[in-house]
């Protein structure tokens, strides 16, 4: 049965089998998506993901998962000089993240899965699922929201926008298949990564890379934008494949951890 945490009550939860269930924990962000996203885009997309994935969950027999409210703040350094941006410091965010982890361990939760909608997060939970797993002797699994990679995601992409990343028109779509009226697409602007664009090895991702700031995303113009690609193309549609999609390639995985004994 999938549940909502906050919505049992204590002798509801003293029921729940803990060695069993899995705890899932989206992690979103507040933070700059451009001139056209709204700030909680990761928040928005996280939301969604869980409603695509109990849709998808929906006919398996009684899957044992409980959803945690999603953390609509994490670890944004890379967006804080973008206004309404807002983040954590990296240890502000893994000890809290521990904390809440300890409190579900220490009522008898054996497995906890964060689901990362922001990219910024997931270094600090890498960290997080070793520590836990040493200390506590509990299984913290990680979920990467976004099947960016995947051939019918990237289908999506419009010809010739070869740097969408960020806030770009993946994302955007994302939040339109949600609530169109949140995207301002006659506001948009394209955004490259400039000191990058004529590298062949040395990337803002990859095998020789840098950690990026938002300021390293220009208009082809100079002016510093922070996302990558152009959100122009964006559609619902669009956004309704991607969350679709990315809840499906999850879903070997959420039964493999159903399964886990270790």
């Amino acid at each position: 049965m999938i549940r909502n945490y906050r919505d049992l009550t204590r002798l509801e939860m003293e029921q729940v089998d803990k060695e069993e269930t899995i705890v899932l924990i989206p992690l979103g962000a507040l933070e700059q998506h451009g001139n056209q996203a709204p700030l909680g885009t990761d928040d928005i997309i996280a939301e969604a993901m869980v409603e695509y994935l109990r849709a998808e969950l929906e006919q398996e027999e009684d899957f044992p998962l409980l959803v945690f409210p999603v953390i609509p703040v994490g670890l944004s350094t890379e967006h804080k000089n973008f206004c309404g941006s807002v983040t954590l410091r990296p240890d502000t965010y893994y000890h809290m993240l521990y904390d809440i982890s300890v409190s579900l361990a220490h009522h008898g939760f054996k497995k906890l899965a964060f689901l990362v909608c922001h990219g910024g997060n997931a270094p600090i939970v890498q960290v997080l699922s070793r520590e836990l797993r040493s200390e506590w002797g509990i299984s913290p699994f990680i979920l990467s929201s976004g099947a960016f990679g995947h051939p019918d995601v990237k289908a999506t992409i419009s010809e010739g926008n070869i740097w969408d990343f960020h806030g770009g028109e993946m994302e955007t779509s994302m939040v339109m298949a949600v609530d169109e009226s949140l995207v301002k697409l006659d506001t948009a602007e394209a955004g490259i990564p400039k000191a990058f664009a004529q590298n062949k090895a040395l990337l803002p991702y990859g095998s020789v890379s840098i950690g990026w700031v938002s300021e390293d995303w220009k208009t082809a113009e100079g002016k510093p934008i922070g996302i990558g690609g152009d959100p122009s193309g964006a559609t619902a549609e669009k956004g309704r494949i991607i969350l679709e999609i990315s809840a499906k390639v999850l879903i070997p995985g959420l039964r493999e951890i159903r399964a886990w004994k270790g």
